[in-house]
């Protein structure tokens, strides 16, 4: 509780600093939206050997604050689909039998980003992500020579995965127009995700690439 409290202290300073700060023509405070695509992965523990990346999406919110000519402030507040899958397949009689299986961690992410502007419309970024984890669902789908059998899916119990995370981040950023912009984020996750782990931290790793739209 007092992480979560602590993020959304982040989050709400940096956006009543935003409300705060003189801005003028050239060095406006701007809000928008953002979303795209998500490549995620864990860490290798003792039982992930065979994890694969994810595909999965982010969506949410920013405000971009001027600090400097160069310099601004982007805090966010996205929701993540993070986690990984796994793909098993055996051969008997001449048939291929598949297994499908995701883990699927959904987070409420707040970065707050430290941009540089190399030129107007081209940043690079680093800061830190704080999230904390609203959903785990594992999903499984099996098949039988490429037909699929059956999909399930289970909520997997929250009690047994940490509700904070936290994670650095860097990436770089392209304005094609005042508005519209393309966006690159790699996460590296920090804390384990599981609680009471007696194996090797399992973290969360995640690489974005999306859209980001500006209200001006």
């Amino acid at each position: 509780m007092k992480k979560l409290i602590l993020g959304l202290a982040v989050t709400a300073s940096s956006l009543a600093f935003a409300q705060q700060t003189p801005t003028t023509s050239t060095n406006p405070v701007t809000f928008g939206i953002k979303g795209g695509m998500n490549v995620s992965s864990l860490s290798q523990g003792a039982d992930l050997d065979d994890s694969k990346s994810k595909i999965g999406f982010n969506a949410g919110v920013f405000a971009n604050i001027p600090v400097a000519t160069n310099f601004s402030i982007q805090p966010e507040v996205l929701y993540n689909d993070l986690g990984s899958k796994s793909t098993r397949k055996t051969n008997f009689l001449g048939n291929e039998y598949r297994s499908d299986y995701s883990t699927n961690l959904g987070y409420v992410a707040v970065p707050v980003m430290f941009q540089y502007n190399v030129i107007p419309n081209l940043y690079l970024e680093a800061g830190p992500e704080f999230g904390f984890l609203v959903s785990a669902k594992d999903k499984l789908k099996t098949s039988t020579n490429g037909n699929t059998d059956a999909t399930s899916t289970s909520t997997l119990n929250k009690d047994d995965f940490q509700t904070f995370n936290f994670g650095i981040g860097i990436g770089a950023g392209y304005y094609f127009t005042d508005n519209l912009g393309l966006t690159a984020r790699y996460t590296a996750g920090v804390t384990d995700i599981f609680k009471n782990n007696s194996g090797d931290a399992v973290r969360n790793n995640v690489f974005q690439v999306g859209l980001a739209f500006k209200f001006k």
